[in-house]
């Protein structure tokens, strides 16, 4: 067994090894539930720790409810447009972007007004004559630095418009296609718009599975064509930048690593996007379209900046989920990402952070993991508490002084599987080498009384209390002279088998072992757990172990062995039983003058020549016992004599005969007790039909004698 469970233990070490390698495989994995905690992890961080709003050139032209109930319902005539763009380019503005797509002509210019309406040649003819309103904001753009919107489909043949003003970026490192988000058509501005634009830049998002916009792609394709995003172009048209780099990573880390606009060196992610670190709302950036049509803005407001127009009102749907919970303007997300590319405050997630994530996983998951199998649960589960906190706050540092995304969640996940499977095979391996103990200790004390041990060790105090119990007490004849005759070592395995089963039989009737002194065994009943038929069940085990003896001592006599009979007291009583001793070792016995007299009658067998001697009390408890009366003994060292029984089927003759013989046995016992001449007549007459019966030849030279009545005083123990 212990060979076993050596072999088991080193097997645990891959308990943790399991856990980790697992997790690691879900890092690589990546699927979507530990993507949402990684994500809901992080937009924690930053609503802990937005962005520090800086007030920089980025201003929002915003539609907002105010606006549409000044001027009117969207869409707005495109001359409102041209109006905007006007006064935009008269306040000096770097670069205007539209967060709108002008899909569609304008449905309010006069000619298109008149379509429906009955009215003579010659006026149609004037109607026609007067300015078409998107010519009015396309002349307007030519004479702007604007930048148009566009939105992108995933469905589609993958071609771009051929009027679209859009740049070609420059590679570096490698093709970026393969990594950029693809997409199938463009919903464009007309043509009209676009041809007189300075740029064009995409307007769509990329949210993750829960909505929510953490990423702002800075270029996209349609089939193998990339193209710039809003922010992208905005930036470029602001600077005065001809083109844009787009960088591609090492080998080790492929994909995207920055796009350069300018002067600006945007990080991405492999697919070209930027992360958002988002800032709390601040008026400083909105400018409402109605003041900026009013003439209400002044030139210190727009002059040099980037500004972006788009809607926050909600009847336009423009809206979006944000880290920072609740919904954002879709050009808010375009402002905030303009306003890190200013200050260089981006977030950032390194190629290095999965190695480093690993690393923590497997250092801190493997440690954490051996910790639980080998160190108790105290100490292992503050130890992955403290790890736990320890990367956590890693990830939270890494964010809140650096601005860099690490991943807490899944090497935490990995500290706790370890940590947890750990934990379950130390239980286990606890469990397995308790049970081994328990076996172990079962050899030395009795089974039943590990088990109330294990299940109450509030019991392990000293002192006793009052019970009821029986007990057997045993002893072998003769072996000390065996041990003289034979080799000791075959002397002591035979005296071993017999033990051992002597033994099985008294746990088998859920006996207590007391002790066992030599050759000799002490049996107990009732405790430690309460037995009511605790009579009974020491009178079976004591017929039972005197069956076994006797056909083991016949056995072995066959083969030359001349091992010895047994002989076997029981008696019952109240005794106190507990633990006694000290606070070094306690030996938990019963202590009482019923534990002394069961010790007595095992003794007494050897001057009656009977082999088990039973008590009135034990019988007393045992309904339809198969018994005799031996007399009343006077046990050496006692006042009160008590009634003592032999059994018929303790196995030295058939219960048959036994049973036949009893009547006039009882005959002749009550004519002796009752003091009757007559008395010697019958045992003379029992003598002479069973003349090896060793109870009828007591008697009968007891009456030889002139003694009378069925007190026996016992001399010698």
């Amino acid at each position: 067994m212990r060979h076993a469970l050596r072999q088991l233990r080193r097997l645990y070490f891959f308990a943790p090894l399991l856990a980790v390698a697992l997790v690691c495989g879900l890092m690589l994995a990546d699927p979507p539930l530990v993507r949402t905690l990684r994500h809901a992890l992080w937009d924690q961080y930053q609503r802990l720790q937005p962005r520090v709003y800086q007030d920089t050139a980025v201003r929002v032209v915003d539609i907002d409810e105010a606006s549409l109930a000044k001027i009117g319902q969207w869409p707005w005539p495109r001359y409102r447009i041209a109006q905007l763009v006007e006064r935009l380019h008269s306040l000096e503005a770097a670069a205007v972007g539209f967060d709108v797509v002008f899909a569609e002509p304008d449905r309010t210019t006069p000619a298109a007004v008149s379509r429906d309406w009955p009215l003579p040649a010659a006026v149609r003819e004037q109607i026609a004559a007067l300015p078409d309103n998107d010519d009015l904001l396309a002349r307007q753009l030519k004479s702007a630095n604007v930048v148009l919107g566009f939105s992108l489909e995933r469905e589609g043949p993958g071609t771009v418009p051929p009027f679209m003003p859009l740049v070609t970026p420059v590679a570096m490192g490698g093709a970026p296609q393969p990594f950029v988000h693809r997409f199938g058509s463009v919903v464009a501005p007309l043509p009209v718009l676009s041809s007189s634009a300075a740029a064009a830049g995409a307007l769509t998002f990329v949210p993750d599975n829960d909505g929510v916009v953490r990423r702002v792609p800075l270029v996209l394709r349609v089939g193998d064509q990339l193209v710039p995003s809003l922010v992208t172009e905005l930036l470029r048209i602001g600077q005065g930048a001809d083109n844009y780099l787009v960088r591609m990573g090492p080998s080790s880390n492929p994909g995207i690593a920055e796009i350069r606009i300018g002067q600006v060196v945007v990080p991405t992610t492999r697919n070209g996007e930027a992360w958002v670190h988002y800032a709390t709302e601040r008026q400083q950036r909105l400018i409402p379209a109605w003041k900026l049509l009013a003439g209400e803005v002044t030139p210190a407001d727009v002059q040099g900046r980037l500004v972006l127009v788009g809607s926050s009102a909600q009847g336009l749907m423009d809206l979006r989920f944000s880290p920072l919970g609740g919904v954002i303007p879709g050009v808010e997300a375009h402002a905030q990402i303009l306003e890190q590319a200013l200050t260089d405050s981006y977030l950032y997630r390194p190629g290095w952070a999965v190695a480093v994530e690993a690393i923590t996983l497997v250092v801190a998951g493997l440690g954490i993991g051996l910790l639980a199998l080998y160190a108790g649960v105290l100490w292992s589960a503050l130890a992955t508490a403290a790890a736990l906190g320890a990367t956590v706050w890693g990830g939270w540092y890494a964010f809140a002084s650096q601005h860099l995304l690490i991943d807490s969640i899944v090497p935490s996940i990995g500290i706790f599987s370890a940590f947890l499977l750990g934990s379950m095979v130390h239980h286990f391996a606890s469990e397995r080498r308790q049970r081994w103990v328990r076996q172990a200790f079962s050899r030395y004390v009795s089974p039943n009384l590990v088990k109330h041990i294990v299940d109450n060790p509030d019991s392990l105090e000293l002192g006793g209390q009052r019970l009821t119990c029986s007990f057997v007490f045993t002893d072998l004849a003769g072996f000390t002279s065996l041990m003289e005759k034979i080799d000791p070592g075959e002397a002591v395995a035979l005296l071993n088998r017999y033990l051992d089963e002597m033994i099985h039989i008294a746990f088998a009737h859920e006996g207590t072992l007391d002790r066992i002194v030599g050759d000799a065994v002490a049996i107990m009943f009732s405790a430690p757990v309460h037995q009511p038929d605790h009579q009974k069940r020491a009178y079976d085990c004591a017929l039972a172990m005197q069956r076994y003896a006797t056909q083991y001592a016949l056995d072995l006599q066959a083969k030359g062995i001349p091992f010895g009979h047994t002989r076997i007291g029981v008696h019952c009583g109240e005794v106190i039983v507990g633990n006694f001793g000290g606070s070094t070792i306690f030996d938990y016995r019963a202590l009482g003058d019923p534990v002394n007299t069961a010790a007595r009658l095992e003794s007494v067998n050897k001057h009656l020549g009977t082999r088990v001697c039973l008590s009135e009390d034990v019988v007393a408890g045992v309904p339809g016992v198969l018994a005799r009366r031996v007399g009343r003994l006077t046990l050496k060292g006692k006042t009160r004599a008590l009634l003592v029984w032999q059994p018929l089927n303790d196995g030295l003759a058939p219960d048959e005969a036994e049973a036949a013989a009893l009547p006039a046995y009882e005959h002749a016992y009550d004519l002796m007790a009752a003091g009757n001449p007559d008395a010697l007549d019958a045992f003379e007459h029992l003598a002479h039909e069973r003349p090896d019966d060793p109870l009828v030849q007591l008697h009968l030279r007891r009456l030889r004698r002139g003694e009378s009545g069925e007190v026996i005083v016992m001399t010698d123990k």
